[in-house]
């Protein structure tokens, strides 16, 4: 079986799907899947990705293919589709992920043509909040292009019940692959919460608030700085880690919310983090918090999870079920009054962050488990194939 996965851009600064892809198509050859990756270079700099040529990336094999417009998601390259009109027919099955770009677009209307079947992995675009950004041009885009894709697909990848709703309340009737994403654990590091007080200069006596994505008015890190500076002066002391990057500009308007408050000594920007400095924060901080408008998976929260972190996160986050199942988190409506009263529960109660980080991580080991998510995806790949794919049916079970 070989399988070509098609994503915009590998780049960290994408996000979660650039993560997830790698780790589907990393475990997809461990267990024997002829799984290859094209892209573009949108937002690489890096002189050390050679384009229109296989390399190892990250463990698996991918081309890039330069970007003839640096135009928001979208990333056309003329080179990208001359490549599939001349290769794609060698390969058994596309897998597309994301919506309203050119790469998945080029790729599904080429896999029509030559009776291939093909996935599309939504990433969380269907739901109401993202359908109304840029509303006038995702309603063009779906009358003349996505419909069309999301119709004649094999399986619509959903990570979530509720993901898998928004693509029917859409109007797609296409068999939905209900599939969660995994996360891997980081390494671990011994005396983590010392080595990040002592690495960011925190004293010793603050409890570490950790917001790990991007820097993005999506995320809502302006309303968890309004929600700390409204907190009792009661309370045990706080620190507050913003770890992500963002647009400039949104990232200014963040410092200037920081000083009004007179947040200065009790928030840190880290900027963008992987690796060793990413597995100190999650396994160094005392409890994880992401407000946001909406997350069809939220990546971030099943590490923080993973990690044993108690969460605070709302319900526009679509793992929240989960969350809120397992007593894994607070679950929160998405406002001022909600996340202060959640922030202040839990650094009141050492006793029930304890108990929800010891949830969360069993939560995350049994239902985020990359090979038995991956091995999943093969046996709906197989179904597929064989024409016997139904859909709906291929969580994995707690």
């Amino acid at each position: 079986m070989k399988i070509l996965h098609i994503i915009p851009s590998l780049s960290p600064e994408w996000g979660g799907p650039t993560d997830a892809l790698i780790n589907f198509v990393y475990h997809l050859r461990q267990l024997g899947v002829e799984a290859e990756v094209i892209t573009t270079n949108d937002s690489f700099s890096s002189p050390e990705i050679s384009l229109e040529k296989w390399i190892e990336y990250q463990k698996i094999p991918v081309c890039f293919f330069p970007c003839t417009l640096r135009f928001k998601a979208f990333a056309p390259s003329l080179r990208l589709k001359t490549w599939l009109q001349q290769n794609l027919f060698e390969y058994d099955l596309i897998h597309n992920h994301y919506l309203f770009s050119y790469a998945p677009t080029i790729a599904a209307s080429l896999a029509r043509q030559h009776h291939i079947p093909y996935v599309m992995s939504t990433i969380g675009q269907l739901t109401p909040w993202a359908l109304a950004q840029s509303r006038l041009r995702k309603k063009v885009y779906t009358h003349f292009i996505e419909r069309k894709n999301l119709n004649y697909a094999a399986a619509i990848h959903c990570t979530t019940i509720g993901e898998a709703q928004d693509v029917t309340n859409f109007g797609i009737q296409t068999p939905k692959l209900i599939l969660p994403l995994g996360v891997s654990p980081q390494e671990t590091l011994p005396n983590a919460p010392q080595q990040l007080h002592q690495t960011y200069n925190i004293p010793d006596d603050r409890l570490i608030i950790l917001f790990l994505s991007r820097l993005h008015y999506k995320k809502r890190p302006d309303l968890l700085l309004e929600a700390l500076s409204k907190l009792p002066s009661d309370l045990p002391p706080t620190h507050l880690i913003l770890a992500g990057s963002g647009d400039p500009d949104y990232s200014r308007y963040l410092q200037t919310c920081v000083e009004k408050a007179g947040l200065t000594h009790q928030v840190t920007f880290t900027g963008f983090v992987t690796g060793h400095q990413k597995a100190l924060l999650l396994q160094g901080a005392d409890l994880f918090v992401l407000p946001s408008f909406s997350e069809n998976f939220g990546i971030a929260v099943a590490e923080a999870l993973l990690a044993g972190l108690p969460t605070i996160i709302t319900e526009g986050i679509q793992l929240s079920p989960d969350v809120q199942k397992a007593q894994a988190g607070l679950v929160i409506q998405s406002d001022l009054d909600s996340l202060r009263s959640a922030l202040e529960t839990l650094i009141r109660s050492p006793e029930l962050r304890k108990t929800l980080g010891a949830n969360a991580q069993k939560l995350a080991q049994t239902k985020y488990h990359w090979p038995t998510i991956t091995q999943s995806l093969i046996q709906a790949y197989q179904q597929i194939l064989s024409g016997e794919f139904k859909g709906n049916f291929f969580q994995p079970v707690e």
